[in-house]
């Protein structure tokens, strides 16, 4: 292992003394033919500007300028040029600058707005806030949108507080494409709601990029936006924490360098209460220690009968600015709560569906507003991420980051769930058809924990070859994931669903108890292992021209997996070792400079499945390849931005079962390929609209005869839509005052698809939802209807999940 581990490093060193070495062997950083401009922009109390527009005027080329405010412009022809430094709000500035061959003019700016005025005009002045042209984390190195050949959705911070969102589950609506399956089970190493993306299942399971699991609902009072990357994503963020669909990454908020913050209060249906805070504070008279604080208390019932959930989450980040080189940040997640179990049916295993009586959830003989166990039967979670990162700056061009993290989950108690029986189980009569009746069961988990460390570092260089402007990052990467977990569970007893009351009640923890002490447990299942992943990658984006660029990009991932833990023995056993490649390559070409983009990829992602063959070897992984294309714009400064793409994916050697009883082969494959439309625009001042449209078409192939050809029953609906349409008035007593208004469709959902058992349907459903908001300089407050026709529908990952019927909040925030 340790032989392996020198191997990758030693890969990733020759990889980074070569490209050293060819950079200093090539001219500074401009060709000789051209020149180029760099510089920095301050606030009036020299404080970095981050997001600041500059355009170069004669040229009609534009930038934004990055977090330490610097910006830059490469290739220029040779002139006298303007630059045009924008802010809404204040005076442009405006800088003549002389660009000479070969050369590259240095240039330092400064703003009227200290950095406070600043910070408040990019919150709440800017209409574009709903959009984001550039990002960090999506390809590990800077890339505008428009730059990258992947397709990814961001959901910002100012679109979750026009919607009132304090959750990712009610914040992933804004995802195109995404459709959730489940709540959050509590469960440790789960990782939030479940999701479903392009025909796959996918959590959100990585913060700030690297691990950060929260296995109960994933509280919203830290974030500073959702990106929701597309597409097998194992070449830079590894296989364990992503799905072949995609990944849900959550970017948090950070210090900034003054005093400020807000508390807030919100309240609503079905008892729901909210208190939140944010608090930052610079530590010293230089502000280079900045604290910030941020807490949210969450309770809310359910609307059935019974059923509650209650969360506090406390995520405190401190930054540490050394000098103009170094830097450190260190934040934490704290999350706990009690909540009760999803309300979800499953189907009896074996079962046709047609003795059910209907193959549909909204003709079940069940009761939609019951709950059916009673509010003792809860499940208790916890959860700790503490996260650092060191960022280091080598030189203009190079720097160099380390991230640490570290995740521990634990659960315990009762989690309730139910089984649709027919009345040929109930009656012992295999003629008779119909339904009703439900088993009420259990599945807990007892001191179950789980825990995660993952350690990071990635090299970052932006530089020229010759002609020829590089991006690259290069990392190495350790994963280890040590569970600790048992479940356990049976059966209470079977009801017909719509029975009397005093029965209904009798699910409660006594009496769930004293099953357990007279019948002892159904099933057991202890998950207690431990995994270490060692990782390297490499990604170069390259310009071959301003307009033409490619990337490249490879990873080494050797997986170690220790086996599962025998108590007899006191020893881990039936441990294996394997290593997995996972390469990636996309192009861009822009007809029209940093407004359209033409785009394709080929990406990459593989499971390690910890299963055996007949002949006893371990399964070897699991590969998904994409083939993606499409077209991205950005036009008329951002007013307009879009992505239209097709895709491809194919996963190959998918376990299945074989003919022989508990033996499996490994020849599956699964076939997904479909279109995305995403639209954010802003077509008149204070208007926004966010548009999604999304249609999937999955299928198995080489795979047992009831299931072959058709789709998976975890793909979810196969066309989904979302729209969010908001107007804010700009002038006059009430500016500030908005109004917002949209939805979400999922087309029928078949949760059971077998030939041999039937097909079951999740019908299809539009809920619609809107908001009216009001925001100043001293507080801010909203309402909220969601599910404004009362709509009855369900959601399922392979099982039927009643939802929220309709439900209102209003909430206020005070700043200071």
């Amino acid at each position: 292992m340790e032989r392996r581990y020198g191997i990758i490093s030693t890969i990733v060193t020759q990889v980074l003394l070569l490209l050293f070495v060819l950079h200093a062997s090539a001219h500074d950083p401009e060709t000789e033919k051209t020149g180029g401009i760099r510089g920095k922009v301050l606030t009036s109390d020299a404080r970095p500007a981050a997001e600041v527009m500059i355009v170069l005027a004669e040229a009609n080329i534009t930038t934004t300028t990055q977090t330490d405010g610097s910006f830059a412009f490469r290739h220029v022809t040779p002139g006298n040029y303007h630059l045009l430094v924008s802010v809404a709000g204040y005076s442009t500035i405006t800088r003549e600058v002389t660009v000479e061959q070969g050369k590259t003019a240095t240039v330092s700016l400064t703003l009227e707005a200290s950095s406070k005025a600043l910070q408040e005009v990019v919150v709440t002045g800017s209409h574009h806030k709903l959009s984001r042209s550039n990002t960090y984390d999506v390809a590990k190195i800077p890339l505008k949108n428009i730059e990258n050949p992947q397709v990814y959705t961001t959901i910002t911070k100012d679109l979750l507080q026009q919607q009132q969102v304090f959750s990712v589950d009610d914040a992933m609506q804004n995802a195109t494409g995404v459709t959730k399956m489940w709540d959050a089970t509590g469960r440790g190493g789960d990782g939030g709601g479940y999701y479903s993306m392009r025909g796959f299942v996918v959590q959100s399971q990585l913060r700030n990029g690297i691990a950060g699991n929260v296995t109960s609902r994933i509280d919203a009072s830290n974030l500073e936006r959702i990106e929701v990357i597309k597409g097998p994503s194992a070449t830079l963020f590894g296989s364990t924490l992503t799905s072949y669909g995609g990944l849900i990454n959550r970017v948090t908020k950070k210090p900034y360098d003054h005093f400020g913050g807000e508390v807030g209060f919100a309240a609503g249906s079905f008892g729901f209460n909210r208190f939140s805070a944010d608090i930052n504070t610079p530590l010293d008279k230089n502000r280079d220690v900045l604290m910030r604080v941020n807490a949210a208390y969450n309770y809310e019932g359910s609307f059935q009968d019974y059923g509650f959930s209650r969360n506090v989450a406390i995520a405190p980040s401190l930054s540490y600015r050394v000098n103009d080189r170094l830097s450190f940040n260190f934040d934490a997640e704290y999350m706990a709560g009690q909540n009760t179990g999803l309300s979800a049916f499953f189907f009896s295993s074996g079962q046709p569906i047609a003795k059910l009586g209907t193959n549909r959830a909204d003709e079940l003989n069940i009761d939609y507003k019951r709950a059916y166990a009673m509010n003792d039967l809860y499940q208790t979670s916890r959860n700790t991420n503490l996260f650092g990162q060191m960022t280091y700056r080598l030189s203009s061009q190079w720097s160099m980051q380390t991230n640490v993290t570290s995740t521990s989950s634990y659960s315990d108690g009762p989690s309730p769930y139910f089984y649709l029986l027919t009345d040929a189980e109930v009656k012992n009569d295999p003629n008779a058809t119909g339904n009703g009746y439900i088993s009420r069961n259990d599945q807990f988990t007892n001191n179950s924990h789980d825990n995660v460390i993952e350690i990071q570092h990635n090299f970052n260089g932006d530089f020229n070859i010759g002609s020829l402007r590089n991006r690259f990052v290069g990392g190495i990467d350790f994963f280890h994931h040590n569970s600790n977990q048992f479940f356990g569970g049976n059966t209470y007893d079977t009801i017909y669903a719509k029975g009397d009351i005093p029965t209904y009640r009798d699910f409660n923890r006594r009496n769930l108890d004293k099953v357990y002490d007279t019948k002892g447990l159904a099933f057991t299942f202890p998950s207690h292992y431990i995994v270490n992943t060692y990782s390297a990658y490499v990604s170069d984006v390259l310009n071959i021209t301003d307009n033409l660029l490619v990337q490249a990009g490879l990873r080494i991932d050797y997986f170690d997996n220790k086996g599962n833990y025998n108590d007899v023995s006191g020893k881990y056993e039936n441990g294996y070792t394997q290593t997995a490649l996972s390469p990636k390559f996309g192009i861009v070409y822009q007809p029209v400079k940093d407004k359209v983009s033409l785009f394709a990829n080929y990406q990459n992602g593989f499971t390690n499945k910890p299963t055996s063959n007949p002949s006893g070897k371990p399964f070897k992984p699991e590969q998904a390849n994409q083939l993606e294309g499409g077209v991205k714009v950005s036009l008329l400064n951002d007013m307009i931005t879009g992505t239209i793409s097709y895709y491809d994916i194919q996963v190959k050697d998918i376990i299945r079962p074989s003919n022989v009883p508990n033996v499996s082969i490994q020849d599956g494959t699964q076939y997904s390929k479909g279109v995305e439309v995403e639209i954010i625009a802003h077509p008149a001042r204070g208007l926004d609209v966010v548009a999604g449209y999304a249609y999937n078409d999955a299928k198995y192939e080489k795979t047992e005869k009831n299931l072959e050809g058709l789709r998976p029953a975890t793909a979810g609906s196969p066309t989904v839509a979302n729209l969010w349409v908001s107007y804010r008035i700009q002038q006059g007593a009430v500016k500030g005052l908005g109004f917002g208004v949209g939805g979400n469709y999922a087309s029928d959902n078949k949760v059971v698809n077998d030939r041999a058992l039937g097909y079951f349907y999740l019908p299809a459903y539009t809920v619609l939802n809107g908001s009216i908001f009001y925001e100043n300089d001293r507080f801010r407050f909203g309402v909220k209807l969601n599910n404004i026709t009362n709509k009855e529908y369900w959601i399922g990952y392979s099982t039927v999940n009643p939802q929220k019927t309709r439900n209102f909040s209003g909430s206020i925030a005070f700043k200071f």
